[in-house]
């Protein structure tokens, strides 16, 4: 069958058409993004602004159509941090079903964490063992990890790099004492339920997700996106903690010419990469395995197992 999942993030709306089975990787058939960048359409109390608002309607109405032109059968609709967080989500998803007839769900920080989880285990399999997944997101960082397939621990924390990048960055290059308190600030967030991981023992296999740590991956050397899926591609530690001081001397134009960063992301690499040395400092861990898959083949293999039950 075809399915569309539509993904609305903090940093990117993004459409997703799939012909999939049972038993079956999902084949990717079509693929339309828009920087939306909700996490920065906020105002000061977190809601989201009325130009945010028109333009995640326009996405949505518009990805509606597409899915509907390449004849998805079925077409979910999820949002993340960014909606979840807002004061005003209820009436801004009641305007986009008022206007495109969508009902968008609004996933859980720990649903986010669980569904990346499952795509992260049935991409490398068992043999990964006790497997450890971190995400990070435009609004949020989902952290899970377990030996099965659903994880023992999964939990979701304010530090996504557009929210990190739009509270401490946005007024243009810190000085290190602001430096210092943001390190402080994300360290100590993560380290506070840390032991929730590492009481049921050490990681097998220690996986990213998401655009920003393949940005991160991809400044530290490993291989461009055209040499396929299944090039294996690290994040090492050493590497990118060496990264850290340049990252922070350079202009967002200068970051935005760095292998892998998109301009309209260049200026969250640097709030990324807190973060991502954070949680490898505070895991032990020395490098993290970039998974291509992440929270959307996550919904769509849980939407199969759904139907191979019922069917």
């Amino acid at each position: 069958m075809r399915l569309g999942v539509l993904d609305i993030g903090s940093n990117t709306g993004h459409l997703l058409v799939v012909d999939a089975h049972g038993g079956a990787a999902p084949m990717p058939a079509s693929s339309y993004k828009e920087p939306l960048r909700l996490a920065e359409h906020l105002d000061a109390d977190g809601a989201v602004t009325p130009a945010g608002v028109e333009a995640l309607t326009d996405f949505v109405g518009t990805a509606l159509e597409l899915a509907e032109d390449k004849g998805c059968e079925e077409t979910y609709a999820f949002a993340t941090s960014a909606i979840r967080d807002a004061p005003n989500a209820d009436a801004v998803l009641e305007h986009v079903r008022g206007r495109t007839g969508a009902s968008v769900t609004v996933l859980a920080g720990e649903d986010e964490a669980r569904l990346t989880f499952l795509a992260v285990r049935r991409w490398f399999g068992w043999s990964s063992g006790r497997l450890g997944v971190f995400d990070i997101g435009g609004g949020s960082l989902e952290i899970a990890a377990g030996a099965e397939e659903a994880p023992d621990v999964a939990w979701s924390l304010p530090l996504g790099a557009a929210r990190l990048a739009r509270a401490h960055f946005a007024g243009g290059q810190p000085d290190a004492e602001t430096l210092r308190a943001v390190r402080r600030s994300i360290r100590t967030a993560i380290a506070r339920d840390a032991g929730s991981l590492l009481r049921s023992g050490p990681l097998d296999h220690a996986v990213a997700t998401s655009k920003t740590f393949r940005s991160l991956s991809r400044i530290c050397g490993s291989a461009p996106s055209s040499e396929g899926l299944f090039v294996r591609r690290m994040l090492p530690a050493a590497t990118l903690e060496s990264w850290i001081p340049k990252l922070v001397e350079m202009s967002h134009r200068e970051i935005a010419h760095l292998p892998g960063v998109s301009p309209d992301r260049a200026h969250q690499v640097v709030a990324g990469a807190f973060v991502a040395t954070a949680l490898m400092d505070i895991f032990e861990l020395a490098e993290l395995e970039i998974c291509p898959w992440a929270l959307r083949e996550g919904i769509i293999l849980e939407r199969l197992d759904k139907l191979s039950v019922l069917g």
